[in-house]
């Protein structure tokens, strides 16, 4: 069964580009350029993963975070945070929230996808 991805981002550019990379991986990928619409996104099925950046419209990515680990559904979706970000304040406030890897923009290809795949499949990244 092809393993899916919930990609949470509103930056043209990187949402082509990891959808090529992950669907050439072998992942089904979904497309949310809103925070709010990533919860909703959620609320009918969740992902194998979960990529999300920090700043997206509506509701940012550290929100998004808070309400998915407090709902049983969401606490258990491994979650990618991808984001130009990367102060260590930004890794810090991911950590509290169980944040499964940090990743700052810009990002190593190869490294993104061997993440999602690890994640995917059950392993600790």
């Amino acid at each position: 069964m092809t393993s899916r991805v919930l990609l949470a981002e509103d930056e043209p550019h990187i949402i082509e580009l990891l959808c090529f990379l992950l669907g050439r991986a072998g992942f089904a990928v979904d497309i949310e350029e809103t925070g709010p619409g990533v919860l909703s996104r959620m609320a009918e099925g969740p992902p194998d993963v979960l990529i999300l950046d920090v700043m997206l419209p509506g509701m940012n990515g550290f929100e998004v975070m808070r309400r998915l680990r407090s709902d049983p559904v969401g606490a258990e979706v491994p979650v990618v945070m991808l984001t130009a970000k990367g102060q260590r304040e930004d890794r810090e406030a991911a950590e509290k929230l169980n944040v499964d890897v940090f990743i700052t923009k810009p990002f190593s290809n190869v490294e993104l996808i061997e993440t999602v795949q690890r994640l995917a499949h059950g392993r600790a990244a």
